[in-house]
């Protein structure tokens, strides 16, 4: 592409979008350049050619790959400023909020990249938003999530034990980096590129398929509004995070899967032991403390069964390799981008469309690791395998004890 043809509408975009997500104002940017303001109006309104080393200090301010700012096949996506003004959170009191922002708005602007420059945007049938209806918010979300394992074919028995592969298929963008430990999630509604979710790939895969549920479960209820979540999330959850909460341990832990999943185990030794507790997590591919707490609301072992695991002081890592569970394979991908963004840039890279620089950056590695991306990118990924070790806590003890009868 040569310079001098290059649209200058959409770099004008560009270049504020980018100025917008760095928090410069016209004024500073100008100062940067050491020019008059009227001039740099000029260059945002698109009516005067920045110089090429003009774009390389402006991109060099901004943080932004010079590359980036000279596509002209796709608009930019104002996503950082809209998810700083939706979350209403400053970067300094959430430090790893602002990677976060830029990671994803840069997932983003890539994917959309990808999708005009191969001329492949991806139609999606996404279910009509939710209303809260009266009465119980928990009994709603259960009854919401039943209803979407129906349109999606999951059935009301089946574990999910790729919930990532699972949305990607009806068209949500599930991206992976590695954040902030306290950040668990982002999500955000893009109008005409759709629903996108980050997840912390830090996380162990339990906590990342619980993440991905509770991200889906605010698309289907809130999508228009952007937000985080956290590790630890407030005390006083407001009725949207109640939602999702009960929504991702209803799509994760259907209750009549649950229940014959406990009603077998009964009848088998006619107990239901901490060992068997680790069993059931393993099979929905949920921590313990998620599938504890889904045992208790569904009535089936007594409240406080998991404050009792917790005070007996033993780690939940042990307790799973006592009663014989190995660390599992991800059953999910650990890559950054969906599988269509992948192949997308691929396509793009063996058509000719993009340079080995351009792919590598699209893809987030060396031009070396980017060839054999090319070479290999209908392989798995491969299996992981965990270490067992015995401990001393007796895995017989029972969770029925003391349950009224």
């Amino acid at each position: 592409m040569k310079y001098e043809s290059l649209e200058l509408a959409g770099l004008a975009e560009r270049l504020i979008a980018a100025r917008k997500a760095t928090g410069l104002t016209q004024e500073e940017a100008a100062a940067h350049l050491e020019m008059s303001r009227p001039t740099f109006i000029a260059i945002e309104k698109g009516t005067r050619r920045p110089k090429p080393a003009e774009l390389i200090k402006l991109a060099e301010r901004y943080a932004v790959p010079i590359n980036n700012l000279l596509r002209s096949a796709a608009k930019p996506q104002p996503l950082s400023p809209h998810l700083r003004a939706g979350l209403d959170l400053s970067a300094n009191e959430h430090p790893g909020l602002k990677h976060a922002i830029e990671a994803l708005a840069g997932y983003i602007d890539d994917y959309s990249y990808l999708e005009s420059v191969v001329m492949s945007r991806r139609g999606t049938l996404f279910p009509p938003q939710l209303r809260i209806a009266p009465g119980s918010v928990e009994k709603f979300a259960e009854h919401c999530a039943q209803e979407e394992r129906a349109r999606l074919n999951l059935g009301v028995h089946q574990p999910v034990l790729a919930p990532r592969k699972v949305l990607e298929e009806v068209g949500v963008h599930v991206f992976m980096e590695k954040l902030d430990s306290n950040l668990s999630g982002l999500y955000v509604f893009v109008p005409d590129f759709g629903y996108c979710i980050l997840i912390n790939r830090a996380h162990p895969r339990e906590r990342r398929n619980w993440t991905i549920a509770h991200e889906y479960g605010h698309f289907l209820l809130e999508r228009d509004k952007p937000g985080v979540d956290y590790l630890k999330p407030l005390q006083r959850k407001p009725q949207g995070e109640r939602f999702a909460d009960a929504f991702a341990a209803a799509f994760l832990m259907p209750e009549p899967g649950v229940q014959r999943r406990f009603y077998d185990e009964i009848e088998r030794s006619g107990d239901f032991k901490v060992a068997d507790l680790c069993r059931m997590a393993d099979h929905f591919s949920v921590s313990m403390q998620a599938m504890t707490v889904r045992l208790e609301e569904l009535s089936l072992i007594p409240r406080g069964s998991w404050d009792a695991i917790i005070d007996a002081g033993v780690p939940v890592r042990a307790l799973k390799q006592e009663a014989g569970i190995e660390p599992a394979a991800n059953q999910d991908s650990l890559e950054p981008y969906p599988q269509r963004y992948k192949l997308l840039a691929v396509e793009a890279f063996e058509r000719e469309l993009i340079t080995e620089g351009q792919l590598a950056r699209l893809l987030r590695c060396s031009r070396i690791q980017a060839r054999e991306i090319v070479e290999q990118s209908s392989k798995a990924p491969s299996d992981d395998n965990g270490m067992p070790s015995s401990v001393t806590f007796s895995l017989s003890q029972s969770l029925l004890a003391g349950a009224a009868v």
